[in-house]
């Protein structure tokens, strides 16, 4: 049988929190890969990248991996109950559920980390507590069957973590290779933990407005949550 996998995709996605994982993801052994949104219609990722869904909410079957990646456009999915039902029925029965970048807050909004170690973007790494999970600072955590990979790059490490866990190491390691995932990039500022704090501050300013809607949809989530 096929290893069915979906990934959840919507409006102003970060199109890499995407197709990273996605490019690992349709290198596994006998892989279904799906796309998966409300409806067909072509979907507009952030900066205008067209992609097309190939499977609705309605018609998708039971996945072994549902994946929900990040970016600016899962702020509405936060409260967005046909979303959010639809993880929670494919989380009941999936082998794995992953997320990538903020990904991990539509997860947690959706109840599916509670007492879940997990990690985020950076960004928003505090809001995880929010919604009930642990937060670890890592490029990507692994608790249980939940599978959280941190920011936009790193939805490519959690992919191959999870290529290993399901056909072994030398696999993964081939898929690692036929993609030349060999980072090493020209600065050393693709971290809080290194970047200049006045860049990190500049950052943070540039995000304010998105930042400041992401936590006011987390804590109108975390109430729902707590009412449930």
């Amino acid at each position: 049988m096929p290893f069915k996998i979906g990934l959840l995709l919507f409006p102003n996605i970060t199109q890499l929190d995407l197709t990273g994982p996605y490019e690992v993801f349709i290198k596994f052994p006998e892989a279904n890969v799906r796309l998966v949104w409300k409806t067909l219609d072509p979907v507009t990722a952030g900066g205008g990248m067209q992609i097309i869904p190939d499977t609705t909410f309605d018609n998708c079957p039971q996945l072994d991996l549902v994946c929900v990646p990040g970016g600016a456009g899962m702020n509405p999915l936060l409260n967005d109950a046909e979303t959010l039902s639809f993880l929670k029925k494919q989380a009941k029965d999936a082998r794995y559920v992953t997320s990538v970048c903020t990904g991990a807050l539509v997860l947690g909004a959706a109840g599916l980390l509670k007492g879940k170690h997990a990690t985020t973007h950076w960004m928003s790494h505090e809001m995880l507590s929010d919604l009930g999970a642990i937060p670890v600072h890592q490029r990507y955590v692994i608790d249980g069957n939940v599978v959280t990979g941190g920011g936009v790059t790193a939805g490519i490490d959690f992919a191959l973590a999870v290529a290993a866990d399901l056909h072994g190491e030398e696999i993964a390691r081939s898929i690692q290779l036929g993609i030349e995932y060999d980072p090493a990039p020209p600065f050393a500022s693709g971290s809080p933990a290194n970047a200049d704090p006045a860049l990190i501050e500049k950052t943070r300013t540039a995000s304010r407005a998105r930042q400041q809607e992401r936590k006011a949809a987390v804590a109108m989530a975390a109430e729902k949550l707590s009412g449930s």
